[in-house]
């Protein structure tokens, strides 16, 4: 476990009296957020922002998981990829017990699992005139190859603009350490996944963009005009895949075993990646 991989301390001040059930919202913030009406634990500014998926815990046990991010005032997912100040935004976290917290309590914030988020690109699906087949797949065979902390999919229309937001926000501000598309990659007007994927990544991954084309290229030659790209946001890696199910399974099957280890990497592990 590298140090950016280490459990973090996050100290923070709750409401005097504040109970939680097992499945409660509460909001975590660094300065005041009116109108805001969910419960508030507030933190220092310059504290560490959980990531999605990332587990608040005190003596090893879960507390809450960070489900979320709310940005005050509301911007959009089709905002421009702004830094946003961390007083604007509140993390949700979602309390994994019943509990009963003290007004001054330090927790551990550690990474358990892999968050992934899925879009799929679709302008009928989008009408609910389909249905996706193809997200829910992603997941599917995500949560059977690694540990998924937290899992979250949403269907949009084929909107160049919506997706690069989409793509920042989910990456920047909320923290998934996966996101994966499905959809638009071809030669069709509509067709917009790649351009907005290579407006907001910060490295392209193109041994895992020849790794998908050459498995699928073994079934089909259609594949050859596929474009998906595939790179990182910050520490979030981004993957472009086809739109059917069929091509979704030869796809990702080709790069799902290198994806922890990516992760990892992107992270800050210092070890060799060397297997002997």
């Amino acid at each position: 476990m590298t140090s950016q991989m280490r459990p973090a301390l996050l100290a923070v001040t709750a409401p005097e009296g504040l109970a939680c059930d097992a499945g409660d919202t509460c909001a975590l913030v660094q300065g005041p957020l009116p109108g805001i009406t969910l419960p508030l634990l507030a933190c220092a500014p310059g504290s560490p922002r959980p990531r999605a998926g990332w587990i608040l815990s005190l003596a090893g046990e879960a507390v809450f998981q960070a489900t979320g991010t709310a940005v005050w005032p509301g911007q959009g997912t089709d905002a421009p990829a702004t830094p946003t100040p961390p007083a604007s935004l509140a993390t949700l976290l979602r309390a994994k017990k019943p509990c009963a917290l003290s007004v001054e309590t330090t927790f551990t914030v550690e990474r358990r699992g892999i968050s992934l988020a899925w879009i799929t690109l679709s302008d009928k699906g989008s009408r609910g005139e389909r249905t996706d087949a193809s997200g829910p797949l992603i997941e599917e065979l995500c949560g059977s190859a690694m540990e998924l902390s937290l899992a979250r999919g949403l269907v949009i229309p084929d909107d160049e603009g919506l997706l690069r937001g989409l793509l920042s926000s989910l990456a920047l501000v909320e923290g998934f350490d996966l996101i994966l598309t499905t959809g638009g990659t071809g030669l069709g007007p509509r067709d917009v996944t790649p351009e907005a994927t290579l407006a907001v990544i910060d490295k392209r991954l193109p041994g895992f963009e020849r790794a998908m084309t050459l498995t699928s290229l073994e079934k089909t030659p259609h594949a050859a005009i596929s474009r998906a790209v595939a790179g990182t946001i910050g520490q979030s890696i981004v993957v472009n895949m086809p739109g059917s199910p069929k091509a979704v399974r030869e796809t990702l099957g080709a790069i799902l075993p290198a994806l922890p280890h990516a992760l990892d990497k992107l992270f800050g592990d210092p070890t060799d990646c060397g297997q002997g």
